[in-house]
């Protein structure tokens, strides 16, 4: 299932629902928004949801779909870092649970979400994945991150394109063994710190 603004995303495979919001019209009547679309989208009983992006509300009813039995699913979140995506989601959830408790937030994110892919603008205007960061679950109250790829900038071409590799940490992560249950075999050597992407 996925639900966007303005529907973008081509998947070509059987089975998709594809849901959009609809804005007011002149009277600021019939809107439809997306956190409207995420709550009945749950009654269709999808295996997974992809959401376009999260801006507001919605994001507390994201989390609790990806807490719900309906693993894989994803969504995108404007943010600098991946620690600032976990930041704005506490923020969001907020925007929709007033009352709940940063905690309760907390222990929602990090059982719903396992993996940060972030994209960002390189100074020669290109657009690259620059990190590849695993939610590891809790210490105290802090939701705490690993990376596993990180890109390394190496400098500039004559032309001015920037230079790098994506590269290996040297840590496994943890969802390695879902993998493994779910019948995906990785080279353990993917992880190798020395492995070049």
């Amino acid at each position: 299932m996925t639900i966007e603004d303005a529907a973008e995303l081509q998947l070509k495979q059987p089975h998709v629902v594809r849901l959009e919001t609809r804005p007011a019209n002149l009277e600021g009547q019939g809107a439809v928004k997306q956190r409207e679309l995420l709550i009945n989208s749950l009654r269709m009983r999808p295996d997974r949801i992809i959401c376009g992006e999260v801006r507001g509300e919605e994001a507390l009813d994201m989390l609790q779909a990806m807490n719900t039995g309906h693993e894989g699913s994803l969504t995108t979140v404007h943010a600098n870092t991946p620690r600032d995506a976990i930041s704005r989601l506490e923020v969001m959830v907020t925007f929709g649970a007033a009352n709940m408790p940063m905690l309760s937030i907390r222990q929602q994110i990090a059982a719903a979400v396992h993996l940060i892919v972030q994209a960002a603008r390189l100074s020669d205007g290109t657009r690259r994945v620059v990190n590849i960061t695993e939610v590891t679950g809790m210490e105290g109250d802090v939701i705490t991150l690993q990376d596993i790829f990180v890109f390394e900038k190496r400098g500039l071409s004559p032309e001015n394109r920037v230079l790098g590799r994506f590269a290996a940490t040297g840590i496994r992560p943890k969802f390695y063994e879902k993998f493994l249950a779910a019948g995906i075999r990785l080279s353990p050597a993917l992880f190798d710190d020395a492995m070049e992407i």
